[in-house]
Parts: structure tokens; sequence; C-alpha cells
């Protein structure tokens, strides 16, 4: 993350519409290729180990990040890829979930990390609408504000790689941030 400069700090206007003093931007990870193949081999091995590929018919990406982390981890495992647009469309078949989804069929979602949930809830209820089944949703970071209690409400069980306190925790003791910064990642957390 930080030597391909995802990892900042300041004041940061997030999805969920609160600030937070640091923002973790994956969107970038498909431009820098060898992190973004290592970040695919994470997510093919965590959907076989962690969810299992038995679990799931489909693999699906929310806009804008989870998107090119689905769509290369679909073809990976050979299932097929969806996705979810942000709102449904106002022409053609007026589709909110783009691609083939059966009633019944399980689902996989998949994005860069998880907030409060509120972007995975609404891909979960627009798959929910169309008879699509969704258990499990796969992340890289959990940022430790709510999101995994938002999903188990629903049933839905959370696989990510690191939550952001280990994250934190690991870039300081490598000298990779300051004591500081840990910290205002860390008091961002019990917010």
């Amino acid at each position: 993350m930080v030597k391909i400069g995802a990892l900042r700090f300041g004041t940061f206007k997030l999805s969920s519409g609160s600030l937070s003093p640091y923002y973790i931007n994956l969107r970038i990870v498909p431009s820098f290729p060898h992190a973004y193949q290592k970040v695919e081999e994470i997510f093919t091995e965590m959907a076989k180990n962690d969810v299992g590929l038995q679990n799931f018919k489909r693999v699906a990406g929310i806009p804008t990040a989870g998107v090119p982390f689905a769509s290369i981890l679909a073809y990976n495992l050979s299932k097929p890829f969806i996705y979810v647009r942000t709102e449904q469309k106002t022409h053609g078949e007026e589709r909110r979930v783009e691609g083939i989804l059966h009633p019944g069929d399980k689902v996989l979602i998949v994005d860069d990390l998880i907030t409060k949930g509120t972007n995975l809830l609404s891909a979960i209820d627009a798959i929910n609408i169309e008879g699509g089944i969704v258990s499990d949703v796969l992340v890289l970071i959990d940022r430790e504000e709510g999101g995994s209690k938002a999903l188990n409400k629903l049933h839905v069980k959370l696989h990510y790689l690191m939550r952001i306190s280990e994250v934190a925790k690991t870039l300081c003791e490598k000298e990779t941030i300051t004591e500081e910064e840990m910290k205002i990642i860390l008091k961002q957390i019990k917010k």
C-alpha cells in the first residue's frame, strides 16, 4: 500500500459521508501490474480456502474498486462474473445487476475494503431483489468501523486479508509509518 501510494494521511470524506484522517485508495492497484497480480493471487486463495468454491456460483463486483478485482477473480476461478450498479439504469433493461443471475444463485461479492458496509449492503439488497443469495463478502481490508457487524446482521460472512489495526501496527513496526500515524489510524477505529 505504501509503496504504490495507496495509504495517505490528511482529511478525507469517505463514500459513507463520514470524515477520516487517513485514506486507502486501492483503486490504483490495477495501475501497478505486480501489485495487482499479488492482490488477485490473495483473493483467489481466500476464495478457495476461506469461502470455498462450492459455496458460490457467481462472483460480483461493486463499483468502482470491486469491479476490477472481482472480474479477474471470476476469470481465475472460471466462475461467471456479474456487477452491481450504484443506481438502476433508466434505459435499456433498467437493471441494477448486470450479467446473468438466476434465482437461487449463490453470489460472492468482492470489494477492496469495508468501512461501514453501506455500499456492500446496497449491493446485497440489489442481488437479493433479483433472486440471488449472498452469504459471503471478500475484501482485502476491514477498516473496523462497523461494516462487519452490519453484514453479520444479514447473516453475511465477511472474509478479509487484514484488519486496519493489524496493517497499522505492522507498518509501524517496519518503520514504514510513524507511531503518530499508527495512532491516527487506531483512534479512527475507536470512533
